[in-house]
Formats: C-alpha cells, sequence, structure tokens
C-alpha cells in the first residue's frame, strides 16, 4: 500500500481530538529538528538514592547451564532474532543495521524516519529487536549466577557500543517510544543483576564516566517517551508500555527533579491502562491473545517492581490481573496449548528463563498462582520457571512448594471480551475444548491487532489441537503473508464473495468492521450449543448476515455446526478448516478424515462437492500455520466451495476420537 493511501485510511480513521494532537506532534518534530525541546545535556543526577532490589539473589535452582550456553552465545556474536537463530552478527553488533535484510537505516533524527519503509530500514522489526537489550539481561544474569567477569565485561561492551553507535536522538532506535520503554525496562534489571550503584563496572574514574554516560541515556529515554506517548487510536498495548518503561526508570532512578512527576504520571496511567485496556472478564480488548500475555506481563512488573519500592498497585488492578489470568487458562488446553488468536510478534518484555520448552503463558499462570494462592492456576503452569524463580526469589519458591494444586473449572462465557467455551473434561486426558471468536475486531477505530475471525472457533481433544488458528506470520512486510493471515480465509468460519469480513486499511488498520453479536450459549449440561452472528458482509451491494450454531453432544464427542447465509441473491461461499501440524489430513468421499498423533476426527458438510485439500499453496495461498514470528509450516486446509441462491443452511458435521474414549473402548472413527 502506498504511503499516500494508507495516510488516506489513516485519516479517515481519526477523530477532531486526535487530528489536533497529531498536527501538536507534527509541530514537536519539527522543532526538534533545529534543537527545540530536546535534552543533549541532561541535568547532573543525584546519586543519593536508587530503586529497591526486585531480583532474586540469586534464585535458586534456576538452569544454569543454559543460562551459560545462552550468554556465551551472544559473546561469541551469535543471536537469535526472530527466524534467524545463531545469527552472526558479531559481539558487539551493528545496531542500525538490519540483521535480516542487511538494510544499513539512515544516521538522522530518528523522528524524522519512516521505519514503516522497508526500502529505508529493512525489516524494522529485525533491526528494533536486539536494541531492547533483552541480550543484556541475560549477561547479566550469567555474571549473577556463575561470577564469570567475562560476562559482566561483555555486558558493558555491549552497552557503551550501543551509546557509541546510537547517540540521542540519532537514528531508528529513537523512533519508537514503546521501543525506549522496553530497553529501560531491561536496563533496570541489568543494573540490578549487575550490582547497582555499586558495582564494579562502576569502579574508578573510568567506570564512573561509563556509570555517568548510562544514566544520561536513561535521563533522555525517559525525556523522549514524555514527550511521545501513544494517544488515541494508537493508545493500546504501545501506551501502557510507554507507561512501564518511564514508570520502572523512575523509580530505579530517581535522579532528577523530573523523577517523582515521570513517576506520578506513569503510575496514574498504568493504573488507568490496566482498566481501560482489558476488559473486566479478563480478556484483553486488542483480541490477541499474545497482547494479552505482553500487558499481562507488564502488569505483573509493574507491581512487582514497585511493591518493593514502597507501594504496588490497587486491589482493582490486581483483581483485573487475576480475571485476565482466568481468561488465559479458560484457553490453555491439557497439555498447555493457546489458541493463536488475533496477532503475536514473540516479544518478551524481559527474557529470565532459559530453559527448554518454556512457555509464556504457563509462566504468566505460574506468577499468577503466587499472586493469588490460586491451586488451580498451579496445576495449569505445571511447575516453577526460572523466570518466576528470578522474580519472587527463596520466598517465592517456598510458596509454590507450599500451595496445593486445585482441579481445573474453567470460566466458559467471557460476554465483554466475547469468547465462549464448550467441552468436557477440562483439565483430563480425555478433554475436549472448544473456543468459539464471538469478539468484537480489536481496540479502538484500527483495531491494529484483530484477525478477521468473527465466529470461528478452535478445537483440541486430548490436548491436541485439531482445528487451529494459522497465527500470524508477518507484520510489517511480506504484505501478502500479512494480510492472508489474518483474513477470514486463514480461520475456521465462512468466506462469502472472496471477501474479508473486515476491511483491510494497512498493516495494522481495519476500515469498515464486523460486528459480531451472541445469541445463545449453554454450556452446563452434556448437550451444548453456541449461537451467534456477525454483520461483516452486510456492506454488500447484496447483503449477507452469517449466524454460526455449534452443538456439542458431550455423550458421543460430536460437534454439528451450522451455518446460516441469510441473503437474496447469489453468492460464492468458501467454508474453510485448518488442522493441526500432527494431522494427517485424507478425502473420503464427500467428506474427511483427520489422524492425529493420539486423537483424531470425521468431517462431513451437506456443501459443494468433496473438499478441497491444500497444502503448502500459494495460488491461493493456503495450507500455513506460524507458530513464530517469520516462521510458517505446513498444514493442511480443507475448503468446501459452492455457490448459493439466497438464505441457504450449510451443516457440517464433526465425529471426535479422543484418546481418554478409545482407552475405554469407544472409537468414532
Amino acid at each position: 500500500m502506498s504511503t499516500l493511501a494508507w495516510k488516506v485510511n489513516r485519516l479517515k480513521l481519526m477523530g477532531v481530538p486526535e487530528i489536533l494532537w497529531r498536527v501538536q506532534q507534527l509541530a514537536q518534530k519539527k522543532a526538534s529538528k533545529v534543537g527545540i525541546g530536546l535534552a543533549h545535556t541532561p541535568p547532573a543526577p543525584a546519586m543519593a538514592r536508587f530503586g529497591a532490589t526486585f531480583i532474586g539473589d540469586p534464585a535458586q535452582g534456576v538452569d544454569a547451564a543454559a543460562l551459560r550456553t545462552a550468554a556465551d552465545a551472544i559473546l561469541a556474536g551469535r543471536w537469535n532474532v526472530f527466524a534467524m537463530r545463531g545469527l552472526n552478527l558479531g559481539f558487539p553488533p551493528q545496531w542500525n543495521r538490519d540483521p535480516k535484510t542487511g538494510t544499513v537505516a539512515p544516521m538522522k533524527l530518528g523522528k524524522a524516519i519512516d521505519y514503516r519503509r522497508e526500502s529505508v530500514v529493512g525489516d524494522i522489526k529485525y533491526l528494533w529487536e536486539p536494541s531492547r537489550h533483552l541480550e543484556l539481561v541475560t549477561l547479566a544474569l550469567a555474571w549473577r549466577a556463575t561470577g564469570d567477569q567475562r560476562y559482566a565485561a561483555g555486558a558493558r561492551l555491549l552497552l557503551e557500543s550501543w551509546f557509541d553507535q546510537c547517540p540521542y536522538p540519532i537514528g531508528v532506535h529513537w523512533t519508537s517510544s514503546l521501543e525506549l520503554a522496553v530497553r529501560l525496562l531491561n536496563w533496570a534489571f541489568a543494573w540490578q543483576l549487575l550490582g547497582g550503584a555499586d558495582s564494579a563496572l562502576f569502579k574508578g574514574d573510568d567506570g564512573k564516566r561509563f556509570q555517568r554516560r548510562w544514566l544520561d541515556n536513561i535521563y533522555q529515554h525517559c525525556h523522549f517517551i514524555r514527550g511521545y506517548f501513544s494517544r488515541h487510536s494508537s493508545a493500546n498495548n504501545h501506551l501502557f508500555g510507554e507507561y512501564m518503561g518511564l514508570f520502572v526508570a523512575s523509580v530505579q532512578w530517581p535522579c532528577w527533579p523530573e523523577s517523582a512527576r515521570w513517576e506520578a504520571l506513569a503510575r496514574r496511567g498504568i493504573e488507568a491502562e490496566a482498566m481501560e485496556q482489558n476488559f473486566a472478564d479478563g480478556v484483553n480488548k486488542e483480541q490477541a491473545i499474545y497482547y494479552q500475555h505482553e500487558v499481562m506481563d507488564m502488569m505483573l512488573l509493574c507491581h512487582r517492581i514497585g511493591l518493593t519500592n514502597g507501594a504496588g498497585f490497587s486491589a482493582a488492578y490486581l483483581e483485573r490481573l487475576e480475571r485476565l489470568a482466568e481468561f488465559v487458562a479458560a484457553l490453555m488446553d491439557v497439555s498447555g496449548n493457546v489458541p493463536m488468536t488475533g496477532d503475536a510478534d514473540d516479544a518478551q518484555m524481559v527474557r529470565l528463563s532459559y530453559e527448554a520448552g518454556w512457555s509464556p503463558y504457563r509462566s504468566l499462570l505460574a506468577s499468577c498462582a503466587l499472586l493469588f494462592k490460586r491451586g488451580d492456576f498451579k496445576r495449569k503452569a505445571g511447575g516453577l520457571d526460572d523466570k518466576n524463580r528470578w522474580l519472587f526469589g527463596a520466598g517465592g519458591v517456598g510458596q509454590w512448594d507450599a500451595l496445593g494444586e486445585a482441579p481445573e473449572r474453567p470460566v466458559l462465557a467471557f460476554p465483554e471480551g466475547g469468547y465462549y467455551l464448550l467441552g468436557k473434561n477440562f483439565g483430563n486426558p480425555g478433554e475436549v475444548r472448544i473456543v468459539v471468536d464471538c469478539a468484537p475486531l480489536g481496540y479502538l477505530s484500527i483495531a491494529a491487532h484483530g484477525h478477521a475471525d468473527a465466529l470461528s472457533f478452535t478445537l483440541s481433544a486430548g490436548g491436541e489441537e485439531l482445528l487451529i488458528d494459522p497465527g500470524t506470520y508477518a507484520y510489517h512486510t511480506q504484505k501478502a503473508w500479512r494480510d492472508y493471515f489474518r483474513s477470514t480465509a486463514a480461520h475456521n468460519t465462512v468466506q462469502v464473495d472472496g471477501q474479508d469480513q473486515s476491511e483491510i486499511g494497512g498493516n495494522f488498520m481495519w476500515l469498515r468492521k464486523a460486528n459480531a453479536r451472541l445469541l445463545a450459549h449453554s454450556a452446563d449440561a452434556d448437550l451444548q450449543q453456541f449461537e451467534g452472528e456477525h454483520d461483516g458482509y452486510g456492506r454488500m451491494a447484496d447483503p449477507v448476515l452469517h449466524r454460526r450454531i455449534i452443538q456439542f453432544d458431550a455423550n458421543c464427542n460430536a460437534v454439528v455446526v451450522k451455518d446460516i447465509l441469510e441473503c437474496r441473491g447469489d453468492h460464492d461461499i468458501a467454508l474453510h478448516w485448518h488442522f493441526g501440524e500432527s494431522c494427517r489430513v485424507e478425502a473420503d468421499g464427500n467428506g474427511l478424515v483427520a489422524h492425529g498423533r493420539h486423537n483424531g476426527l470425521r468431517m462431513s458438510c451437506t456443501f459443494g462437492d468433496r473438499p478441497e485439500l491444500l497444502r503448502c499453496s500459494e495460488a491461493p495461498i493456503s495450507g500455513w500455520i506460524s507458530r513464530r514470528f517469520d516462521e510458517k509450516a505446513a498444514i493442511t486446509t480443507a475448503v468446501w466451495r459452492g455457490r448459493i441462491g439466497g438464505t441457504t443452511e450449510i451443516e457440517t458435521r464433526i465425529t471426535l476420537d479422543v484418546a481418554g474414549d478409545i482407552a475405554s473402548g469407544k472409537s468414532n472413527i
């Protein structure tokens, strides 16, 4: 999409207050080009007081070998950046060079750089990621856990190289306030892990110069964030993260006259956004489960850091965090799988775990088990990970050991957030878990991280994902792939006339949006039902209303899906089903059979002829899943196609084979 088209679409989604605010921001950027409003010469820091320690010393039971391996790889110049693993970037790396494309970003005023243009900066996600400085924390953790001075020296070299190559306010690392905020958070962890203000790195005249240089950069980061908050239609997780960075920095380094004002502003903002960005029932309004994880992590970290410095956050704030954890627990199947609803970018605020198989969702549930003394969260978390060992220390390990487990009793309806569960045997080997999406598209006018997935659902049996959400894959680049993975065709629902339910306006922007509405939900008996509708195809010349009924019979593990398409004229219909990687899918007459590792299903449909099975298709794009950002793999997608004339009902029957039932002598396939 051209820059002009993007700007026109963006303007359509702004109200007058936002337009006025953006004009003011533009004037501020113009003024900064001649030095007005900048902090080239930070005031001298007051060194009498620093923040209290908020990290274990050192954490008991951490996987020190895995941590050392990760730190050694960094010192050897091998970096993991999204899909590029073991990438030879050198140590220290070239901070302004995109490791994916080799593009070197221009060294001019950061706010004058159009970071959305691949020709200017390359893939901005790859360029920004190393400068979040999660690897700095890796080195600091390794030093704290082992005492090996190589790691502390490497941490200092990494920082000094960044200061040299990324001088304030020049270059692409001085464009996004969120990037600065995440960097500040990691600096705070590294500062404490390396010994705080009394670190050996700050000894002698040379050490003091290094310390002052770091503090000057911290001040400039805070000053920048304070001047460029994400507001109005951009006030999503970015704004939360910006408040987080300013809060953590102000608490950790209360060294300047502005620090107290920054802390108060950030604390108020965090409290307000925790309520504003998350529904009371526990669903984050961005409608993207990975971003829910990120916001929860921010809430957790801010509370822990605030608490160790004299004041955590309010009871209402903590209650909202507990509800958010309940939603994650409800989505998570018995094997720990969580549907990949909405966008995901693999971001971590800070990396404290290096053990194999680490799960961000299970980690958060472990944190919330400790915070709220929830044995059901403990059971779903499965164990205490290294991140929580560092955050909660020896006391947390003791609390974990003393906390008993409780059986899962998931919340089955999230009426504000728009998600509904059907199923049985939750938390047990014979589990069936169906998660239905009847939610808004996304948050605020641009709905940046939502996908066109209204009335789609995922299905997990015995802890094995059978019908899945394919994920995200791409963000700023590879437009065709970006558009596919968030399209209606990439979800288990109905597509009409080749259109998406909602209209794409840019990489992080939707124009006309589908509105989903619940009609009925009952999940407290053996015969369960969901019914909902959406109006996304109401924009067509001949409007189409899509109503979906999903019935689950727990006695025989049968699912019946009825798609009612209310219209007057003729329309081309495609009904898509996306299967997990473990599924071997074969046509069977007019239906199909999907065999997983231990579970499976049989599917038949009253519509069209036989299903079209697509795998690794690029024309059309179909048959793909993305478990990690910028990585994709093969799956089978089944599509029933046909043409309708007027109101039509399509019935799909799904019969499940669940390992727990097979062991009891039952079999449906």
